[in-house]
């Protein structure tokens, strides 16, 4: 239980900062959150949006971890389709992506497997 408790801090810190960077400086999220790999867009706020229900989610997460656990699977979806359709093609075209995401997807996509209490999600009482 703790091991979630820690999970969805680090949801919190991270999405968080995302979330109000993109959101409210979107321009700021290009450069520091995205490291200029992609052209300025609205679709930065977007990302703002989803980040910031993953951070809200993940508050009430310190309250009922095992419940709020479906945001770390969604997590591990989206995250994983994202290094498999992202950032490995852009690595294998010697394309820009932005680093310091892409290896804190890798890292979480690596974590979460171990993390998400499965038989909490799936198995009714």
């Amino acid at each position: 239980m703790i091991v979630l408790k820690i999970v969805y801090i680090a949801n919190i810190l991270v999405a968080g900062w995302i979330s109000i960077t993109s959101l409210f400086y979107p321009q700021k999220a290009a450069l520091t959150v995205f490291e200029n790999a992609y052209p300025y867009s609205e679709v930065i706020r977007l990302v703002g949006s989803l980040w910031g229900a993953i951070f809200i989610l993940s508050i009430v997460g310190l309250w009922y971890p095992k419940k709020m656990a479906l945001v770390l699977l969604f997590q591990l979806l989206y995250k994983g389709s994202w290094v498999l359709f992202v950032i490995l093609p852009a690595i294998l075209h010697k394309q820009p992506y932005p680093n310091g995401m892409g290896l804190f997807f890798i890292i979480w996509c690596a974590v979460l497997p171990f993390v998400i209490p499965w038989k909490d999600i799936f198995l009714t009482a």
